[in-house]
């Protein structure tokens, strides 16, 4: 056994575990009446995923343990936060039950989204790479065409035949 994380990034498991606590806090009845299985779903998830994350920390570079320890601090307190939240300043239960949803959902769509970080490390490099791929989509059927000269002498595009015998270019008195 190698007792090395190797290349894989720990942000998927952190961010899988917060998706886990909000909707397991979403499901929870005095938030979200009658989703018991809402809550016993995404909490042992939320077990699931804790173990993933100290394995994971156990085994990662010191530097990747600062990272995946800073990303757990912030994914702990943006569940505090919602927590509290609906805890203290939502008191009607549908404008608590709109809220926790909304951050379920949008943490959920984040957590979906957390692979891509290793692959779009910048948004510059996004925006290339999105121009890379129109102009690959725009261009590749063109692959067998060349420009050739036409008889008025413009540019155009035609297939290559290296088959056909070459015109002779004309002048203007119709003479090649």
């Amino acid at each position: 056994m190698n007792k090395s994380t190797e290349q894989f990034s720990g942000i998927p498991y952190v961010m899988t575990l917060l998706n886990c606590l909000l909707a397991a806090w979403y499901g929870l009845p005095f938030i979200s009446p009658n989703n018991y299985l809402v809550s016993a779903i995404n909490g042992t998830g939320v077990v699931i995923e804790s173990v993933y994350v100290l394995i994971f920390l156990v085994y990662a570079p010191k530097k990747e343990k600062g990272r995946i320890m800073a990303l757990l601090f912030v994914i702990l307190a943006i569940f505090s936060t919602v927590a509290l939240v609906s805890i203290f300043a939502l008191k009607q239960e549908k404008k608590r039950q709109l809220f926790c949803g909304f951050a379920a959902t949008v943490f959920s769509i984040i957590m979906y989204a957390s692979p891509l970080s290793v692959m779009i490390p910048n948004g510059f490099g996004c925006f290339l790479g999105a121009m890379q791929l129109t102009l690959y989509g725009i261009y590749r059927k063109n692959k067998d065409e060349v420009k050739k000269p036409t008889v008025d002498g413009n540019l155009e595009m035609g297939l290559a035949d290296s088959h056909q015998p070459k015109k002779p270019a004309y002048t203007k008195n119709g003479k090649p």
